[in-house]
């Protein structure tokens, strides 16, 4: 098991991940090198701070990674809204779609400030 891997914050923004690249495939092609993008970058970005935050020497590094996971799962629940709100997603797919950022966002916020006891 990697390092990152044992926090459920990284598992729920992973298990996001992997719904914001399924969900966003049908989206118009236009919006290839858009909103398609920008939301998959977001999602990635989510996961990946925490991986590369963990494996940082100490507290501070671990929780600056933290932050910049959390201002990208932000920047997804604004995407998804968009998205729906273009009619890229049907109201249950965002409703779906919202659950899982919640969660990724409530996980990450808690690992942020366990960390802050350290």
């Amino acid at each position: 098991m990697r390092p990152y891997e044992r926090f459920a914050a990284w598992m729920h923004c992973h298990e996001l991940t992997l719904a914001v690249y399924h969900a966003s495939t049908d989206w118009p092609p236009a919006e290839r090198f858009g909103l398609t993008a920008q939301v998959r970058r977001a999602a990635f970005s989510a996961a990946a701070n925490i991986a590369e935050g963990s494996a940082k020497r100490g507290t501070r590094e671990f929780r600056r990674f933290l932050d910049i996971s959390l201002g990208s799962l932000a920047e997804i629940t604004y995407a998804l809204r968009l998205a729906r709100d273009l009619q890229y997603l049907s109201p249950e797919a965002w409703t779906a779609l919202d659950d899982l950022a919640t969660t990724a966002s409530k996980t990450t916020w808690g690992l942020y400030r366990r960390t802050a006891r350290f």
